[in-house]
């Protein structure tokens, strides 16, 4: 019985010793590892520092707004902004508290962050016209904003857009499904501890091959090891989603104000196609209903036009070939604004 009691108490010793390592060794990552670097700069909006990227001139054309979408940041729009910055104007940002932006500490209403857009928009010394783009959840934000400001925004561009309706009709109900949640929850914490920049370390986790430039991956992988506000983030967007399709379904008609819609074609992989067997639910169906929801987007407009990509949900702004063609149809459509 002694040598058992031994043998756990060594167990005990040995595991407590290893768990203060990677404490210590976390907490030393956090005290001496160097901070990422925003590519943009800060911008002070009633007391937010809000991450702020520019590039291209102001000229006769209206300005780019591109809204990224809910787990995402200002380096999946690369492509868009590099293909069209020779031509125009194109602004992306952070929102409040994510990548590189602060986090407010204002209550968060559905039409806070169009508001807060507008703000930085004048803090940087941006003068409408404006053509809003924004890719998934960033169409709901881009929505808003137009229903605000009606007299700033000239067009409205949805690239692979969510709908206000999508929890309803599709099978999938929120942003995040409750395991991921929990995984996240766990993720924000490893990563404020220190601990997941460690394992970057030991592991040297090889860049994502989106179609994203390698620095893109580095810079984002940087920041999200370096502290868990990335995730807890996404993990508050996904609170206020419901909120934000109920305000974005209220907003009113777009008349005949100039709609692109851009619709990637390849939404289910297989294995997602499986999952979605499993439950019963055919996903050709779930596709269809899909394609409805972006069909509806184009008609909120009389002067819509909707195209559909051979691309899925991310490829079809981070690969430059699908960027290009978003990029050809954008600055088509802000010429003949201009006329």
């Amino acid at each position: 019985m002694k040598l058992i009691l031994k043998i756990i108490k060594w167990i005990g010793k040995f595991i407590g010793g290893i768990l203060l390592l990677l404490i210590l060794s976390g907490l030393g990552y956090r005290l001496f590892s160097s901070k990422p670097v925003p590519p943009g700069k800060l911008v002070d909006v009633n007391g937010t520092e809000l991450h702020i990227r520019v590039d291209g001139e102001k000229n006769n054309l209206p300005t780019l707004i591109l809204e990224s979408g809910a787990n995402s940041h200002t380096d999946m729009l690369h492509w868009v902004a590099e293909g069209l910055k020779n031509n125009m104007r194109v602004i992306r940002y952070d929102r409040e508290g994510k990548w590189f932006s602060e986090e407010s500490n204002e209550k968060i209403s559905p039409e806070f962050y169009a508001r807060q857009l507008h703000d930085l928009l004048e803090k940087n010394g941006e003068k409408p016209p404006y053509i809003m783009a924004g890719h998934s959840m960033g169409g709901s934000y881009i929505r808003i904003f137009r229903d605000l400001y009606p007299n700033e925004v000239k067009a409205l561009i949805f690239i692979d857009s969510t709908h206000p309706e999508q929890w309803k009709r599709l099978n999938q109900n929120s942003l995040i499904n409750e395991s991921q949640i929990n995984s996240m929850k766990l993720v924000a914490s490893i990563s404020d501890m220190g601990l997941r920049g460690i394992y970057n370390i030991i592991s040297a986790p090889k860049p994502k091959n989106d179609g994203l430039p390698k620095e893109c991956h580095i810079r984002n992988l940087n920041l999200a090891s370096n502290s868990g506000k990335v995730y807890r983030r996404y993990l508050k967007e996904n609170e206020i989603n419901n909120s934000i399709f109920l305000r974005t379904s209220e907003s009113s008609s777009l008349d005949s104000l100039p709609v692109l819609v851009f619709t990637a074609k390849e939404q289910y992989t297989e294995f997602h196609k499986r999952k979605l067997r499993e439950k019963g639910i055919d996903p050709e169906n779930e596709l269809d209903l899909w394609y409805g929801m972006q069909k509806e987007l184009k008609e909120l407009s009389s002067n819509g036009k909707q195209i559909i990509m051979e691309a899925n949900h991310g490829s079809i702004i981070t690969k430059k070939e699908n960027a290009e063609v978003v990029n050809r149809e954008i600055l088509s459509l802000t010429k003949k604004i201009v006329k």
